[in-house]
């Protein structure tokens, strides 16, 4: 897999970094703040699995997902004097990966439907859970469970992009309401809200699933 580096040499101040960097990340914030890349790129290293994690589990392609942690990791240089430290560095930097996600979804004109009512939805998305036995799956099976992979990730595909984030966030990723509305942005009962509709739509698109759990 490529390296996610915050920034080209281009949007590096020269001669900013250190070969003798502390392990605490509060210390690195405030080196990084300075304009040390060394120090940012240590952030960088601590953080670039989960933010490229999140934003795979948005967009479902590798490529793409790694071009957006990318970008995610660039604006979060430039704009690195705007963090005050109210939240943690991981929530402010998740926030922006979230917002990353949501513009290229938007890019992507991915559209939702009509509203409709709420139900439950699996904990999970992966065959296995409520929608594929526990048991050891046979050849069968398996090939059974790889087609309700790709229909579940279809069936996800057609929401909005706020849906979207919102369901993956909670779903895949398993994050609180509360870290949910921090990372998009809202309050709790929008992601509330959102949660609802994403979910009802899924399982009308996901019935015939559902109908042999």
């Amino acid at each position: 897999m490529r390296e996610v580096t915050p920034a080209t040499d281009h949007d590096r101040p020269a001669g900013s970094g250190s070969d003798d960097l502390p392990t605490d990340e509060t210390a690195l914030i405030e080196r990084a703040r300075r304009g040390e890349t060394a120090a940012f790129d240590a952030l960088v290293t601590l953080h670039r699995q989960k933010v490229y994690a999140t934003i795979y589990n948005a967009t479902r392609n590798e490529e793409d997902a790694w071009d957006l942690s990318q970008e995610t990791f660039l604006k979060a240089w430039k704009s690195l004097h705007l963090f005050r430290g109210q939240s943690s560095f991981f929530t402010w930097l998740y926030r922006i990966a979230t917002n990353v996600s949501i513009d290229w979804l938007r890019r992507k004109k991915i559209q939702s439907g009509t509203p409709f009512d709420d139900t439950i939805l699996p904990e999970s998305f992966e065959p296995g859970s409520h929608t594929a036995p526990r048991r050891e799956a046979t050849p069968r099976r398996q090939i059974e469970n790889r087609e309700i992979r790709r229909r579940i990730e279809a069936a996800i595909e057609t929401l909005s992009p706020e849906h979207r984030m919102v369901i993956t966030l909670r779903e895949l990723e398993g994050e609180s309401y509360e870290a949910i509305a921090e990372a998009v942005g809202c309050s709790l009962g929008t992601v509330m809200s959102r949660l609802f509709y994403a979910r009802k739509k899924l399982q009308l698109a996901l019935k015939d699933l559902y109908e042999t759990v």
